[in-house]
């Protein structure tokens, strides 16, 4: 079904979702393509790796409190924090002063890893924070920006500051593409995506629900924030590593994607301060760490009312700043990344 019929319209999302997620199901019997990890363009080393998650540090010095990005675990990998030269807030972050910086990259579930849920992924999160030794600051691009606050609010200690950037958090704050079809959405759906993948939700199956602009220059205007028809050398490089990142997907556990659907989407625990978050009810309405919050003025994925309303909940002092953009170009936008972010890594670095 052709997607412009979404950017026309989206109010069209619940009578589509029946036929999409018919779709991703037909999927279930095709092979899944290879996969290749990241293509990093900013140089590092791997800092640790457990079943789940590996820990790239990108330290270029020293610095009294580290800077950790936690990459969103959703459809595609975490070369969206790395994409290429000036499509790149690791390099952004670098410039401007985080001169101690770390990625956390969710590992595509495997067998091995199928049962993780939620939990399973905090757990990891400590480890690698406790590695790099407490107190850090939380960057949480996308999905990472809930992430972030869920984690801060189980291990308040063990964080100074946090920035959530185009991250869905109050889903009754506004309407987006995302949490509309997931209210269309039976459980029974759900339930046999999961049982169809053997306990693990494709990449592959779910990259058709996803919403994308009606042509592939329009997807490249809007996410890199390039003018066609992209022929110097930088914009060309750029070009191929979004279109080489678009086309590998992440596949979830089945718990972390049922959970998540749920207690996010569905219920909106994190907003209403009753996430479970191993063997605690967090409330990030306590959190009382500094917090900034960037949106994305046209952003669908986490509209500015989901991603600013976090500035309201939490009892610590908030910033926040809304770009004239989308969801992908907070992350990969050379515009976004030239004009946002050295305002976060100033205010990262602040004592």
């Amino acid at each position: 079904m052709a997607w412009d019929i979404w950017t026309r319209n989206m109010f069209a999302w619940p009578l589509l979702t029946v036929e999409m997620w018919r779709r991703a199901l037909e999927m279930a019997a095709l092979p899944s393509p290879e996969r290749l990890g990241p293509n990093w363009c900013t140089p590092n080393r791997l800092a640790l790796e457990s079943d789940g998650l590996r820990l790239w540090d990108f330290s270029i010095g020293d610095a009294d409190v580290p800077v950790l990005i936690v990459a969103p675990y959703a459809l595609h990998d975490a070369q969206i924090a790395d994409l290429a030269p000036g499509h790149s807030i690791v390099q952004a972050l670098l410039q401007h002063g985080c001169k101690r910086l770390f990625l956390a990259e969710w590992k595509s579930a495997t067998p091995a890893t199928r049962h993780f849920g939620i939990d399973a992924q905090l757990a990891a999160l400590n480890v690698a924070v406790d590695d790099i030794g407490a107190p850090v600051d939380l960057v949480g691009p996308c999905q990472g920006g809930w992430f972030s606050l869920v984690y801060a609010a189980r291990f308040p200690k063990k964080i100074r500051r946090i920035a959530a950037v185009g991250a869905p958090i109050d889903l009754e704050a506004a309407c987006s593409a995302l949490s509309e079809p997931v209210e269309q959405t039976p459980d029974h759906v759900i339930d046999r995506l999961i049982e169809d993948g053997g306990g693990i939700v494709s990449g592959r199956r779910m990259a058709p629900l996803w919403p994308r602009e009606d042509s592939e220059v329009r997807r490249l205007v809007d996410s890199l924030q390039l003018e066609p028809p992209f022929t110097s050398p930088p914009a060309q490089a750029a070009v191929a590593a979004f279109q080489r990142w678009d086309r590998r997907v992440v596949d979830l556990p089945g718990p972390y994607y049922r959970e998540v659907f749920d207690r996010l989407f569905r219920e909106n625990l994190l907003a209403r301060g009753a996430f479970p978050a191993l063997g605690k009810t967090v409330d990030i309405c306590a959190l009382d760490k500094p917090l900034f919050v960037l949106a994305g003025e046209h952003d669908v994925i986490a509209p500015p009312g989901q991603a600013l309303a976090v500035a309201a909940l939490v009892a610590g002092v908030a910033e926040t700043a809304l770009a004239p953009c989308g969801h992908l170009a907070l992350f990969m936008g050379r515009k976004t990344i030239e004009n946002e972010w050295p305002r976060i890594a100033s205010w990262l670095t602040k004592e």
